[in-house]
């Protein structure tokens, strides 16, 4: 695949750690929600360093795509695009890349989306772009984050939830919840995946996104519910945040 240069036309702080970057990219040949992008910066030596990072935005045809980077304290990357770069800056991509864990329109069987932490993010793909193709597959999203000012997109994912009826919206709270929250913080566990999740006989896909160890737990309480393991996607990143 072959790199590509987009413009940087619009930035947006999501959390404290977390920023929205929108890119024009003039050639860009579409995408499918779900899939990547990789990210190349060269420094004026010649150094160069490559990221992988998911596309929160839904295929449109003004050839924007959006990335939504967190920050990492000891990253090379990513303290750049969450810290300094700026609007009218150049970034090489290339992509897209990905065709297993994506989402189509043409997809009508309920879908449960898990996301842990940053994981949200090409699930939030698939959420807008459910909701620009006017489908009427029902969404459901298990959201698990570490306190309320963690929660990327809070406002256009509350919004959503508001205004659709078959898109259902739970949050699990790891480290600190609202106050009067029903549930006190902890990890996703059985009892929340059987009473907020689509019954396993109605055969929904599943797509799970997160760290590795929360996709490989959230996989097992889905297969224990009932789930099979052919319906269940997954995405994981590893330690440092990257894609695996």
């Amino acid at each position: 695949m072959m790199w590509r240069v987009g413009t940087v036309v619009a930035l947006q702080d999501e959390t404290a750690t977390a920023r929205t970057i929108t890119l024009k990219v003039p050639d860009w040949p579409g995408h499918i929600a779900g899939q990547h992008v990789d990210v190349r910066l060269t420094a004026s030596d010649g150094y160069s360093a490559v990221r992988s990072y998911s596309i929160a935005s839904a295929p449109n045809a003004e050839k924007r795509v959006e990335l939504t980077v967190e920050r990492l304290p000891n990253g090379e990357v990513s303290p750049y695009l969450t810290q300094e770069i700026a609007v009218s800056d150049c970034l090489e991509l290339r992509g897209p890349i990905g065709g297993w864990f994506v989402w189509r329109a043409k997809q009508t069987e309920p879908i449960q989306l898990v996301a842990g932490g940053s994981g949200i993010v090409p699930l939030m793909a698939m959420i807008r772009s459910r909701a620009l193709a006017g489908s009427t597959a029902p969404f459901r999203l298990l959201y698990s984050v570490r306190e309320p000012q963690a929660v990327f997109y809070r406002e256009e994912l509350q919004a959503l939830s508001d205004h659709d009826r078959s898109m259902n919206l739970t949050y699990a709270y790891t480290r600190v919840a609202p106050k009067d929250w029903p549930r006190p913080p902890s990890r996703i566990d059985a009892a929340l995946i059987a009473n907020t999740t689509w019954p396993s006989k109605l055969v929904p896909t599943c797509y799970v996104c997160g760290p590795t160890s929360f996709v490989e737990s959230a996989s097992r309480l889905l297969t224990s519910s009932g789930n099979d393991p052919e319906k269940i996607r997954t995405e994981r990143f590893g330690p440092t945040g990257e894609r695996q």
